[in-house]
């Protein structure tokens, strides 16, 4: 029979209104989760772990690395054969990557969560854990890394990116696509991530920031995260990976400080290539930021802050992103 660890931390899966009309809060023990599945999971044990109780809008890179570390040492027990972790769906999908990027193995380890309350007449979240530990349990999982599985679809955690505010299907892979399906009690992978690299961080860099560009900004966000001590700066930009003159300029100067930039599309598909001149990817280039290919934004942040956490991390942060952007 294999043996499941359920590791819960809050979001809308585990939460619930006092009153009505009252704030929406993160309430529901892990146990009582356990408790509130319709679906029996016959033949699969399930023990849960209660490591915290917050939205996800809390949580911040220094509590996902820790998330990540209870993952790897559950993973690491003989006894365990998979872990499926309950989490808020606003920072799901990069809770997941950490996940992805720092735990061994080829066990198989599952978020999910849900967009509708636990005190809701029509909550989602028992049917996805029930969907989410059966993945976990199948052994044609095993090697696909950390995955997010919502509504019975489940994704590659480098590619899934929440899509829409409520809607139960929110996660997608844009034009990666989904990696499987969970069809009652059968589990179908249909493919397999190629793009997976694992690192054995001591540690954690939280200053990495990211800034998002729209018509007209200028660079003073990076002058001032240069100023304020940042380590590594994400830049979303226009289309393959241009910016503004202005951004260029600043762009250029923390990296003549010794502030790595790392470049994403702010597109939600597509990947940044330095093509065009006159300010374009081209300058951008030139002023030696790093182009991070397909990866977004968000993801090419927890990267950088896994990256710098290695003892030679600055000297391999380009090479690094270079491989896992595509």
């Amino acid at each position: 029979m294999p043996t499941i660890q359920l590791i819960t931390t809050g979001g809308t899966i585990a939460s619930r209104a006092a009153s009505a009309g009252a704030d929406v809060v993160a309430s529901v023990a892990g146990e009582e989760l356990r408790a509130s599945l319709h679906d029996p999971l016959a033949g699969i044990d399930l023990a849960v772990d209660d490591f915290c109780r917050v939205g996800s809008f809390a949580i911040d890179l220094p509590l996902a690395f820790a998330l990540a570390g209870r993952i790897a040492a559950h993973v690491a027990r003989p006894q365990c054969d998979g872990v499926v972790v309950t989490h808020g769906t606003d920072t799901m999908e990069e809770s997941a990557f950490l996940a992805d990027l720092i735990v061994p193995g080829d066990k198989p380890v599952v978020f999910t969560g849900a967009q509708r309350s636990a005190d809701g007449p029509d909550t989602d979240g028992p049917r996805n854990i029930a969907a989410a530990v059966r993945l976990a349990a199948a052994p044609t999982a095993r090697g696909l890394g950390t995955t997010i599985l919502f509504e019975d679809d489940f994704h590659a955690a480098r590619d899934a990116t929440k899509t829409h505010a409520s809607r139960t299907d929110t996660f997608r892979s844009g034009e990666h696509g989904k990696l499987g399906e969970v069809d009652g009690d059968r589990v179908l992978v249909h493919r397999r991530p190629v793009l997976r690299r694992t690192y054995a961080p001591e540690r954690i860099e939280p200053e990495v920031h990211l800034v998002r560009l729209a018509m007209g900004v200028d660079g003073r966000l990076i002058r001032f995260l240069v100023a304020d001590g940042a380590k590594a700066i994400v830049v979303e930009a226009f289309g393959r990976g241009n910016a503004t003159p202005g951004v260029v300029e600043e762009i250029a100067a923390a990296v003549a400080a010794g502030v790595p930039v790392i470049v994403t599309s702010r597109c939600p598909e597509g990947r940044v290539k330095p093509v065009y001149g006159n300010g374009g990817g081209k300058d951008v280039e030139r002023a030696g930021a790093i182009f991070a290919g397909d990866l977004t934004g968000p993801k090419a942040r927890i990267l950088a802050a896994v990256v710098l956490g290695l003892p030679d991390g600055r000297d391999r942060l380009r090479a690094e992103i270079e491989a896992l952007g595509g």
